[in-house]
């Protein structure tokens, strides 16, 4: 029984690393798509999201009869449920690249407002908050976690100050109102990939260690 259940969960971890590269290239494909304002490219994203739910469901379906067939206990246990919540937070990642790539198309043949030049490097931080993630939940790495928890700071001064540029551009060339909400949700859906970055991280100290920092930054 024992050896089944190992059995089980290396399958499990597979099915999570097919979910986390799938959502990987997501994100670079729709930050190669904003920045290109390439609508093909837009458009592969959007059609590929499906693929991305029906991902979710297997691995949730897979979860749950972990759980209800071995009763694992201690750090399996941990790294099932665990594995749930990062299945659920690349999930909305996937929505949320989805997202952007309508922007892109709502922007296609626009160039990206020169004036918000902090765009490119809250798509990176994005990129690089989600991957550090990921290699932490993989790696069963904590400080790598903590890391990427502490990066998310840095997330939120970036949306705070595109945001505040976008409202003052908004309010002296309101002509151009469509291509600055358009930019401004963008925006906003790059720093929500970053929380869900964050939110992994969170989940994956719990796994390592047991102990709960979700709303407890400050332990941190």
């Amino acid at each position: 029984m024992e050896r089944h259940l190992d059995d089980e969960l290396k399958n499990y971890k597979l099915k999570l690393l097919k979910m986390t590269a799938l959502v990987e290239d997501a994100i670079h494909q729709s930050i190669e798509a904003l920045r290109t304002r390439n609508k093909y490219l837009a458009e592969s994203v959007i059609k590929r999201d499906n693929e991305i739910d029906e991902m979710e469901n297997e691995i949730e379906e897979q979860a749950i009869e972990l759980l209800a067939l071995f009763q694992p206990m201690a750090g399996d246990l941990r790294f099932i449920t665990t594995g749930m919540h990062v299945n659920t937070y690349l999930e909305r990642i996937g929505d949320l690249t989805d997202n952007i790539c309508h922007g892109v198309l709502r922007l296609s043949g626009q160039p990206l407002p020169k004036s918000i030049t902090d765009i490119s490097k809250l798509s990176d931080h994005a990129k690089f908050m989600v991957a550090k993630a990921l290699d932490a939940f993989v790696n069963r790495d904590e400080a790598l976690a903590k890391e990427v928890i502490l990066a998310d700071t840095k997330a939120n001064g970036l949306r705070d100050t595109i945001m505040k540029e976008i409202v003052e551009n908004l309010l002296v060339s309101p002509a151009g109102a469509a291509q600055w909400v358009s930019t401004l949700f963008i925006v906003r859906d790059l720093e929500r990939i970053c929380d869900n970055a964050a939110s992994i991280a969170e989940d994956v100290i719990y796994m390592v260690s047991a102990e709960m920092v979700k709303h407890h930054r400050e332990k941190l």
